[in-house]
Parts: structure tokens; C-alpha cells; sequence
């Protein structure tokens, strides 16, 4: 008999370490305010309020961030910030100071990320001299826009009215800029165009299709 207890010992030990394994948990968005889509281990899971799901449990919800419970800790998650691993020190806020981004389809450099909390798409433009936000995602992130400062711009359909605005946070990742100028215009947009008024708050360094943002002191 001792021999069967022996050989279960390590796998006994080996769920043992399984168990307090942390898991990687970002927020990807929400469903209303009693439903968030949660990243766990590279798994998009949906959670409603007081649901456990791989040892992770949704205690609260409100825009742009939820309230979770990993193993009797409570951790804060912001929509588009960086996964977090509990006691890793990655749910500090604000705490990062560099993007590194690569190249996706016709070298454009891409990203998930937020503003003011909302979830949306990022694309890299170094052209542009501010953040470009079209006019229906800044509908769907609840931009107050038209109370921004009232200017024209230039389109492929000739002049058309747009709005200057400032963004409260501009985040990707663990790096969130604030006070940045954003222009709203009618064009239909596949992304947020990240322009210079985020960018240069960064020292850029591109090296083949990988480009890397360090945020300036």
C-alpha cells in the first residue's frame, strides 16, 4: 500500500501548485453594467456580477472598470490597460512608462486601448497633428465633442465642420497620458489615428517592424 501512495505524492504536490497558480486577467469590455468580458489566461470569458470562473470572481462593474476578487484579494482592472497577475505588481496604476507595439498588415502599427476608459482601437500616425477620432466612435464613447472648440476640416468631400477636443486619459497598456487634444471629425474611421499630440510625449524608436514608445519625464 505505501508504494501507490508514494507514486501519488507528486501528483498530489503538482494540483497543490496549480491551485495557487495566479491567473492573468484583463478587461476586454462590458455588457451593459452587470456583465464584463474578462481575458483569463488568453481566454475571453463572460462574467455577470458575483460569478466565479477560474478563480476569478466580478464583485462590481462601472465604466470602464471592473471590481474583482482573485483568491480573496480584490483587484481593480481598467478597460485596455495591461493583463494583471496578482502580487506581480502589474495592477500598480500608471506605473508603465513604455508601449512596444509591432507591425501588423501593410506595416501599420495598431493597439487596443482607451479613452477616458472606453475601450477602442488604436492606429499609429505620425502624420496627423493631433488624436483623430471620428464622429460615431466618439458618439459611442460618450465624447461630449460639441461642446468642443468648433473648427473646419479637410475631406475627401471637401470642408466639413469638426471639434477640438481634450481627452481626459489617452491608455495603452500600463501607460496612460493625460490632457490629451483630440479632433472629432464626420469621416468614417476603422481606428482611433494616434497623432502627435500623444506621440510626442514619447521618445520613438523604430527598429525593423517593431516600434517602441518610451513615455519623456
Amino acid at each position: 500500500m505505501l508504494l501507490p501512495r508514494l507514486a501519488a505524492l507528486p501528483l498530489a504536490l503538482l494540483a497543490l501548485g496549480n491551485a495557487h497558480a495566479q491567473p492573468n486577467v484583463s478587461l476586454q469590455g462590458s455588457l451593459g453594467s452587470k456583465a464584463a468580458l474578462l481575458m483569463i489566461d488568453g481566454e475571453a470569458r463572460t462574467l455577470t456580477l458575483g460569478q466565479t470562473v477560474r478563480g476569478v470572481r466580478l464583485l462590481s462593474l462601472e465604466e470602464g472598470r471592473a471590481l474583482v476578487e482573485i483568491e480573496g484579494r480584490r483587484v481593480s482592472l481598467q478597460m485596455g490597460a495591461a493583463q494583471v497577475r496578482l502580487g506581480d505588481g502589474a495592477a500598480a496604476a500608471n506605473s508603465g512608462r513604455q508601449i512596444v507595439l509591432s507591425s501588423g498588415p501593410g506595416g501599420h502599427f495598431t493597439s487596443v486601448g482607451s479613452i477616458n476608459g472606453k475601450s477602442t482601437q488604436f492606429l499609429v500616425d505620425t502624420g496627423a497633428t493631433s488624436v483623430a477620432i471620428s464622429q460615431a466612435e466618439a458618439e459611442h464613447m460618450g465624447l461630449k465633442y460639441r461642446d468642443g472648440r468648433r473648427v473646419l476640416t479637410q475631406t475627401a468631400n471637401g470642408a466639413a465642420p469638426a471639434h477640438v477636443v481634450t481627452l481626459n486619459t489617452v491608455r495603452i497598456g500600463d501607460v496612460e497620458v493625460r490632457n490629451v487634444e483630440a479632433i472629432v471629425i464626420p469621416a468614417q474611421m476603422s481606428h482611433v489615428l494616434l497623432g502627435n499630440s500623444f506621440l510626442s510625449r514619447f521618445q520613438m524608436k523604430r527598429e525593423n517592424d517593431v516600434l517602441t514608445l518610451d513615455l519623456r519625464f
